[in-house]
C-alpha cells in the first residue's frame, strides 16, 4: 500500500469511525502508531481533518449546507467529540430520541452509527442526514420555519408535532447554562422547540462543553431540575464542578480526546 493509498484508507476509517484513536488507526492499518501519527499531521496540513489529542477527525467543510454550522462543527471539536461518545453509551438499538440542530448534536449523531433501528426526531439538517445514512433508522425532520443560519427548522408546525410524540430521551445542547436559568438558548424559535420537547420526553440529557458554564443567553429553556444528567468535557472548572455538586446536578465529565495538539 502506497503513502496516499494508505491516508485515503484513514480518512476512510475516521468517516465510518469517527473519534478512533491513534492505536486504534494503527491496529486498522496495520502500521505502527508513528506511522499514523505522521499521516495525521500530513491530512492535516492539507485540511482534510483536525488533530486532536490522541487522534483527529475529518474536516467536512465540503458536506455541510452552510458555512456558519461548518464553524461551529469545528469549535471545541474534541471535547465535542468526547461529549458525544460518552453520551452515546445511553442509547440503545430501537430507542426513541429527539435531538437539537446543534453542531454538538452532530457529532452525536455520528456517535451513533453503530445503532439499528431508532426512531428520532430532529429539527437539524446535517442531524437528520448523518443518522439517515443507516436504513434502519426512521428520521422524522420535523417541519417549519427554515432558518439557514442555524441549519434548522423551527415554528408552530414543528412545536406541533412534537407534542404529538413520544420520546425516551431528549439529547439537546444550548448556547449558555447557569445554576440560576439552567439551559438557555439564544434563538427564541430554537428555545421554544427544546420547552416543547422536554414535555413530551421522558429523560432529558444535556450535551454542553465547557465553554458554555457561567453564560447566559436570552431565554431559558431547561431549569436545572428537568435535566437528568449532564455531559461535559474535562476542562470544566472545579469550580464548577463543585457547584454542581452542592446544586444536586448529576454530571459526567467526558475523559479523552479534549486537551489541544501541540
Amino acid at each position: 500500500m502506497t503513502t496516499y493509498e494508505r491516508r485515503q484508507s484513514l480518512l476512510d476509517i475516521l468517516r465510518k469511525q469517527p473519534g478512533l484513536r491513534v492505536p486504534e488507526l494503527a491496529v486498522a492499518l496495520n502500521v505502527s502508531e508513528g506511522t499514523v501519527r505522521n499521516d495525521l499531521n500530513a491530512l492535516e496540513e492539507q485540511a482534510l481533518l483536525i488533530r486532536v489529542h490522541g487522534g483527529a477527525v475529518l474536516n467536512q467543510q465540503g458536506q455541510f449546507q452552510n458555512s456558519s454550522f461548518m464553524r461551529r462543527h469545528q469549535q471545541n471539536a474534541a471535547a465535542k467529540l468526547a461529549i458525544a461518545r460518552e453520551a452515546a453509551l445511553l442509547v440503545n438499538d430501537s430507542d426513541s430520541i429527539l435531538l437539537d440542530a446543534s453542531s454538538t448534536a452532530y457529532y452525536f449523531a455520528k456517535a451513533l452509527s453503530a445503532r439499528r433501528r431508532l426512531r428520532v426526531i430532529t429539527n437539524g439538517f446535517e442531524v437528520a442526514r448523518e443518522l439517515a445514512q443507516n436504513a434502519t433508522n426512521t428520521v422524522i425532520l420535523i417541519g417549519g420555519v427554515v432558518n439557514n443560519e442555524s441549519s434548522s427548522v423551527t415554528g408552530l408546525l414543528s412545536e406541533q408535532i412534537i407534542e404529538e410524540l413520544h420520546i425516551q430521551k431528549a439529547f439537546l445542547s444550548c448556547s449558555g447554562f447557569s445554576l440560576e436559568r439552567g439551559m438557555t438558548e439564544v434563538h427564541l424559535g430554537e428555545a421554544q422547540l427544546k420547552r416543547k420537547a422536554i414535555k413530551s420526553a421522558q429523560e432529558l440529557f444535556g450535551l454542553l462543553d465547557s465553554s458554555k458554564f457561567g453564560k447566559e443567553d436570552l431565554t431559558s429553556f431547561a431549569l436545572p431540575e428537568k435535566i437528568n444528567r449532564l455531559f461535559t468535557d474535562n476542562r470544566l472548572s472545579s469550580d464548577w464542578a463543585e457547584r454542581l455538586k452542592a446544586a444536586g446536578i448529576e454530571f459526567t465529565i467526558c475523559e479523552g480526546e479534549v486537551a489541544p495538539v501541540k
